[in-house]
């Protein structure tokens, strides 16, 4: 397994499975059990997958150390301020059934995200992220979150694939 770490020092596989679109919980558990069996330590998620419980069961019961699996989710659109990003924190914890969460990611840039990434830099100050960032960011938008915040995001996910290679994001993001 490959690692890349990230700016606070916390090592996060290359590879990892998402569940996006495996709503069914049985489904999701399974998919998420054979991941880690076959390997994989890095299981994405996100609040409006609607998945969380069953990632975390997985996560509980695959008989790995949780300090072995690193997951990740994120805060939907809906609850990008402050106060909802704090409930929502909240919220996936208690849906994941852990103690920390190894990245939590705003999901879209929208809203009040600056509001919400305030809430995200606390629940990491209190050890419940163990790093935070974003995903979707456009370059500008990534500019004004670096230059806004107090702890700069440890990850900008971003979609690519041949069809979108986002080059100006990939200057800015290596910058």
């Amino acid at each position: 397994m490959e690692f890349v770490t990230l700016n606070n020092g916390v090592k996060m596989p290359r590879e990892g499975f998402g569940v996006f679109q495996v709503p069914d919980p049985a489904v999701c558990k399974q998919a998420v059990l054979d991941a880690i069996s076959t390997g994989y330590r890095l299981i994405d998620t996100a609040a409006a997958y609607g998945n969380e419980e069953a990632v975390g069961a997985a996560v509980r019961e695959c008989g790995v150390p949780r300090e072995e699996i690193f997951v990740t989710t994120k805060l939907w659109v809906s609850d990008a301020s402050y106060d909802k990003a704090k409930a929502a924190i909240e919220t996936s914890l208690k849906k994941l059934g852990l103690s920390y969460i190894d990245l939590y990611l705003i999901h879209q840039p929208m809203g009040d995200y600056i509001g919400a990434y305030r809430a995200m830099e606390e629940a990491y100050k209190a050890g419940k992220l163990k790093a935070i960032g974003v995903c979707n960011c456009y370059p500008h938008v990534l500019a004004d979150i670096c230059e806004t915040v107090e702890i700069t995001p440890m990850v900008n996910q971003v979609e690519l694939h041949p069809f979108f290679q986002q080059p100006d994001a990939l200057r800015l993001m290596a910058e």
